[in-house]
């Protein structure tokens, strides 16, 4: 049984209370978490207030900051495995893609620790000739971050990478459900020498962790990746200290296949964007919507496909698909794809949990064709595809952007000009063309609509953690003339 600690101005400490992390793969218990309450918060949140303002952080030059970053990315590479197995362990997430998704992570840390002494300010043309006038880019404050149990050390490194860079401080909030990585992350942030308070890492319950979080009087900004429902209480929060908010929410992206892309090479990417972690992604694409002269031929090449794939323990490097996180998770896509059966959409394949030890549900494929299903409209977080077909570019068009989300999409074709039409006309963050579920540190990351707002990824993470101050210098040595004539 491990034992797992908050990390609060640079000490390693339990919480006000503790709870039980379950092993996904087995339902048992296989750790104990610490749980943060209020005055956890608070001294978390003062803290990284006092690193800020009074402490060693704010001296440090914007190099120095990212020399500490590229410290950070070194610690992760060299302990990404370690990492891994954990967020497999406590999250249910396949080894395979975690091992691989946290050497990336690396990379995030870099890519930002390069950006920390390019973030510039600039010079103003003002139509005064007695003014010389110039921007700062200042740290916007105190952030909160609020991170899901879903690839949670990749979801951190693209909110506390750009944060850092721009020099904020921070509290972060693990999921309850899977925390163990980002509690084990504070190991490495510590080693790393970042002075104490400028990083807390922490976790616990809606009600008594994150809401006393995201409306704390002295955090500045709240950076939220989850489910709108959790996001609007975000924002209702923020009315309590008026914090300005990035939110990365949920998505239904569409997946578009027309007649004449290489309908082998759209299946696997099909298959990575909803078989892939489980169909536990924000992107997720989770609606094929499929040109109608090539649907049977593509439904059931990905039948195929589907009833292939390797379910199993997520710790064996052979296993394709393992769990989902939490047993509520799983009910709810059972009620999901029963309400959406009832509704009139076909089961292709799947439509079941698997029996036994775990929280295993099988690759499931719903034709719905000609049906108002609700797996059209809701998020599953799980690994559901549903498909319906269309005839037109137009058509194509109108179905894919029939959703309140906006987070994703992909396009599959080999005619160019049809490509360059839907990429304009897709409400969608982020287009991806014979090609799906691709990510980097350089490219911004977010969503449009009921997806969220801001970016993570890119300079323009940087610029959410950053505030403009307007400097104004007279240059004239004259005494100035009326006080009572705005200048």
């Amino acid at each position: 049984m491990q034992h797992f600690q908050h990390y609060i101005d640079g000490q390693f400490l339990d919480g006000e209370a503790r709870f039980d992390s379950l092993d996904p793969a087995t339902g048992q218990v296989w750790a104990t978490i610490p749980e943060a309450r209020e005055g956890d918060v608070d001294r978390a949140v003062s803290a990284a207030h006092a690193a800020l303002y009074e402490g060693p952080w704010y001296k440090l030059t914007a190099t120095q900051r990212g020399k500490l970053l590229y410290r950070l990315a070194d610690l992760v590479a060299a302990n990404a495995q370690k990492l891994a197995e954990l967020e497999t362990r406590d999250t249910g997430k396949i080894i395979r893609e975690t091992s691989a998704q946290i050497a990336y992570v690396a990379d995030y840390y870099r890519y930002y620790a390069g950006l920390a002494d390019k973030i510039e300010g600039s010079y103003l043309p003002i139509d005064k000739p007695d003014m010389d006038v110039w921007l700062r880019r200042e740290p916007v404050g105190v952030v909160a971050m609020v991170v899901p149990w879903n690839s949670q050390l990749f979801l951190s490194a693209v909110k506390v990478g750009p944060a850092l860079a721009a020099g904020c401080t921070m509290v972060v909030k693990a999921s309850e459900d899977g925390p163990a990585p980002l509690l084990e992350l504070a190991r490495l942030i510590h080693e790393a020498g970042f002075p104490p308070g400028v990083v807390n890492i922490l976790t616990g319950f809606g009600p008594s962790c994150g809401s006393a979080l995201g409306r704390h009087p002295k955090v500045a900004h709240v950076a939220f990746t989850g489910g709108p429902e959790t996001a609007r209480h975000v924002v209702r929060n923020s009315a309590e200290n008026l914090a300005s908010t990035s939110l990365e929410l949920g998505g239904k992206s569409p997946f578009i296949v027309f007649a004449d892309a290489d309908l082998e090479s759209a299946a696997n990417a099909q298959v990575a964007g909803i078989f892939a972690a489980t169909g536990q992604s924000c992107v997720a694409g989770s609606r094929l919507i499929v040109e109608k002269s090539v649907k049977d031929q593509f439904v059931a090449l990905l039948k195929a496909k589907a009833e292939a794939i390797r379910i199993g323990a997520p710790l064996d490097m052979a296993t394709e698909v393992g769990p989902l996180a939490t047993s509520r998770q799983r009910e709810g896509i059972i009620d999901l794809v029963g309400r959406s059966i009832d509704a009139g959409a076909t089961l292709v394949t799947g439509g079941k949990a698997i029996e036994g030890e775990g929280f295993y549900y099988q690759p499931t494929i719903l034709d719905c064709d000609g049906v108002a299903s609700p797996s059209l409209v809701h998020e599953f977080f799980g690994p559901v595809l549903s498909v319906v077909s269309f005839e037109t570019e137009e058509e194509a068009l109108r179905l894919a952007n029939d959703t309140l989300f906006g987070l994703a999409s992909g396009i599959f074709t080999q005619n160019l000009t049809c490509a360059h039409r839907l990429m304009k006309g897709i409400r969608a963050g982020v287009v991806w063309v014979n090609t799906y579920r691709a990510v980097s540190p350089i490219a911004p990351f977010g969503g449009f609509g009921m997806s969220g707002h801001g970016r993570e990824g890119g300079m323009a993470a940087v610029m959410d953690y950053t505030r403009t101050k307007t400097i104004w210098l007279r240059t004239s040595d004259d005494p100035i003339p009326d006080p009572f004539v705005m200048r």
